[in-house]
């Protein structure tokens, strides 16, 4: 074969390390974006936090708060706005796994120098702190301090087993046992395999006599608070509850025997409430079963579920929409001062960089100083970009904030890319792990958007206003006649819109709406 000479034409997307960490900060949670400050605050000494108020500079809350420059805009995404995705997810793929090198391999000193120069003052504005003193005598507590003053289910148990007179095996075993529980209240492990984790397989005897010491500490935790604690599953659970309310007293003995009758039966009769099965098991009437069918539907499936963790649930918006004047259909969007870190360079160390000049490893630490200034301008524009791409959902969405959910207007990642001048993939990102407070209350950026369905005057109905519309049908059902899936249909038809069975029925399970038949009074 001849060696001969080929000219190919080749499309190669580059992306510089501005560029590689802007994209990287975009996509980032509240949370994550903390994680990463903090990281960058350890390894980079030319950037510190600045707690203190400080006058407004360029890079302060009054910047933030408008748009960035055309220039900026066009410089930092042109490269990748009209590239294909997939190319952008894989670089993005491979800059993730390099990206706890990134600030040693890759070239800080170049492009940008001039931009950022001239300023290194703070970014993030002056705003207050909120108060989380309750200085204002107001008696409302932060939900992280409840949280984290909140008693567990573990010490509440271990409370109450101190008040109980035991020999110390019969504490210990008790003791363990309450450790052994899960986060709902169940003890998932039998005793005879708690037995063999602690005494092994060879030693029967002991096995034996620990399984006795667990069976006498099982009865004791199940008569502790809350009622149901340390059953074995939802059974015993349920029947545990009902005994105490045997002892107590505070329901008719009939139904509760009937109940208890109704709870030793397969479950899945309950679930699917088959009263006629149900009667003929337990050798009652109807009305005694309905009656101790709604007292099971009263009791608690999980004890535990008070003693949660409530931290978990917090969600910090990262916008936050007010209405503005009388008419109330004005609506001003600004970011959330609380999660916009405050960052500057540090004058003392770049003023002692550039009195030194030349000096040994002057080029490290220079390049270090413009990885700094990047890294603020990074995180300027990524909470400018959230702004204005919120600021674009809030007037294409207005009349959500006015009238709430059934106003929802379809809405596409595209139709607000191309008003912004934007990539698809960029306002994913923005959208994503995003949260705005609005006067309706806290929704992900990506609630706002959701597909279309056709009406019979040729418009678009929310996918979103269509579930709403649902939930407010079954919210005023009859529910001695729950409305089935073809009603829900033909009630959304009446309303213009055309909807298949099929569709509601998606619509309702992720709405969580049980069936016709879960949802019939007993």
């Amino acid at each position: 074969m001849k060696p001969g000479l080929s000219l190919r034409v080749s499309q190669h997307l580059a992306l510089t390390p501005q560029l590689q960490q802007s994209i990287r900060l975009l996509q980032l949670s509240t949370q994550e974006l903390s994680q990463e400050i903090e990281q960058m605050l350890d390894e980079n000494p030319f950037l510190e936090r600045n707690a203190d108020e400080a006058p407004r500079e360029e890079f302060g809350l009054a910047q933030a708060d408008t748009p960035a420059q055309a220039d900026d805009i066009a410089v930092d995404f042109a490269t990748y706005s009209g590239a294909d995705s997939a190319s952008v997810s894989s670089l993005e793929g491979k800059n993730d796994a390099d990206s706890a090198n990134a600030s040693d391999e890759l070239d800080w000193s170049g492009d940008g120098t001039s931009e950022t120069a001239p300023d290194d003052g703070e970014w993030g504005g002056d705003a207050p702190a909120r108060n989380h003193g309750n200085n204002d005598g107001d008696g409302e507590a932060d939900a992280a301090d409840l949280a984290h003053g909140h008693e567990s289910l573990t010490a509440f148990l271990h409370r109450q087993a101190l008040a109980l007179r035991l020999s110390a095996l019969d504490r210990a075993a008790l003791q363990y046992l309450i450790e052994s529980l899960n986060d709902d209240g169940y003890l998932e492990d039998s005793l005879e395999s708690l037995a063999l984790g602690l005494a092994g397989e060879s030693d029967l005897d002991q096995i034996e006599e620990l399984v006795h010491r667990f069976t006498v500490a099982l009865r004791l935790l199940q008569n502790l608070e809350p009622s149901g604690v340390g059953a074995r599953n939802l059974a015993e659970c349920l029947g545990l509850q009902l005994q105490a309310l045997l002892q107590d007293g505070a329901a008719d003995p009939g139904t509760v025997q009937t109940a208890l009758c109704i709870c030793r039966q397969p479950l899945e009769l309950l679930a699917r409430r088959d009263v006629r099965r149900l009667v003929a098991l337990c050798g009652t009437n109807e009305e005694r079963t309905r009656a101790a069918m709604a007292l099971i539907a009263r009791l608690e499936p999980r004890p535990g579920r008070r003693f949660a963790d409530v931290e978990r649930n917090i969600v910090i918006p990262d916008v936050l929409v007010t209405r503005v004047g009388r008419s109330g259909q004005q609506f001003n969007v600004q970011l959330n001062p609380d999660v916009m870190p405050r960052l500057r360079v540090h004058d003392i160390y770049a003023g002692a960089l550039r009195g030194h000049k030349g000096g040994d490893g002057h080029q490290a630490l220079q390049q270090r100083l413009q990885e700094a200034r990047w890294f603020i301008k990074n995180i300027q524009q990524r909470f400018d970009t959230i702004l204005r791409v919120s600021r674009a959902i809030v007037e294409r969405q207005k009349n959500f904030f006015v009238h709430g959910e059934l106003a929802m207007r379809p809405l596409v990642l595209r139709d607000i890319a191309d008003e912004l001048g934007l990539h698809e993939s960029t306002i994913s990102r923005v959208t994503t792990a995003k949260y705005m407070a609005t006067p309706q209350g806290t929704y992900e950026l990506k609630y706002f958007f959701g597909s279309g369905l056709g009406t019979d005057t040729g418009g678009n109905a929310s996918s979103t206003a269509v579930r709403a519309l649902i939930k407010q049908f079954v919210a005023a059902e009859n529910l001695a006649k729950p409305l089935s899936d073809n009603q829900l249909a033909e009630m959304l038809k009446e309303q213009g819109i055309e909807c298949a069975r099929r569709t509601v029925a998606k619509y309702r399970e992720a709405l969580k709406i049980p069936t016709t038949t879960l949802r019939k009074a007993l």
